[in-house]
């Protein structure tokens, strides 16, 4: 197994920051002491191959799972104990892999009840309602088809709008899961657009992303899961030519 390397310096102040993050089921290690720091602005990419933990992992961060050690704590805060509704409040974001997009109503309507299920305090620093719905379908480049029915949209302009829908929310750090799934070259590259305007205006995002040419374009670093473990965090290009990420993928030497 490959021992992870850090080259990257990170923030003394960092907005989320995950220490020995374990979590074993039924005598199954899943994540194993998982550590590292994430700046305020960064857009971080999680990948590795299947089964790795990458997606075990969001559930941690979100407060779907309770790690079995470890703390993870935002803005200083530790969150590890708190449930996913309290995290959301604090301004934790998460798009799920599969949809969560109400097909029987209107792409509006979709917006309206998000946007709507924002604790109050938060939901009126956010604005004009109806200003907040238009800018949403707008940035999804859906407002067009906004009196449409959610179910009359490909896949790809589904997993637009859920994410368009997220991003309008006031959070500040965003978990994406698999963002580009289902989705279109050309419609990958408005997702991409989407996620860089995000952090024009300070955002952080983690993304779970097979798609290694799209992590290494939006990316300011990527951390490597196997089995569970970090076995690499450095920049795109050069996690690109580690000899422990072809290890990882394709089995070879590190060694040769």
């Amino acid at each position: 197994m490959t021992s992870i390397q850090y080259s990257a310096t990170v923030s003394p102040m960092p907005i989320l920051s995950l220490n020995g993050i374990s979590l074993t089921i039924q005598n199954h290690r899943i994540l194993q002491d998982v550590s590292f720091d994430v700046k305020e602005g960064e857009i971080i990419g999680l990948i590795g191959p299947n089964g790795s933990g990458k997606t075990t992992l969001f559930n941690v961060l979100s407060g779907f799972l309770q790690p079995s050690k470890g703390t993870i704590a935002f803005r200083g805060q530790d969150i590890t104990t708190l449930i996913p509704s309290r995290r959301a409040r604090l301004g934790i974001g998460r798009v799920f892999q599969h949809f969560g997009i109400f097909r029987e109503m209107t792409l509006e309507e979709n917006v309206r009840v998000a946007l709507e299920a924002l604790p109050r305090e938060q939901r009126r620093a956010l604005g004009d309602l109806e200003e907040l719905i238009g800018a949403t379908l707008e940035m999804a480049t859906l407002k067009s088809h906004a009196k449409q029915k959610a179910g009359s949209l490909s896949g790809g302009q589904m997993r637009l709008l859920e994410i368009a829908r997220t991003l309008k929310s006031g959070k500040e750090l965003f978990l994406l899961d698999e963002p580009t799934a289902g989705v279109s070259p050309k419609m990958t590259h408005q997702v991409a657009d989407i996620i860089q305007e995000l952090k024009k205006k300070g955002k952080t995002v983690l993304i779970i992303e097979h798609d290694l040419p799209f992590i290494g374009r939006i990316c300011d670093r990527v951390v490597v899961l196997d089995l569970g473990k970090v076995v690499l965090i450095d920049e795109p290009e050069k996690v690109r030519q580690s000899r422990a990420l072809k290890e990882i993928y394709f089995g070879a030497d590190p060694t040769t």
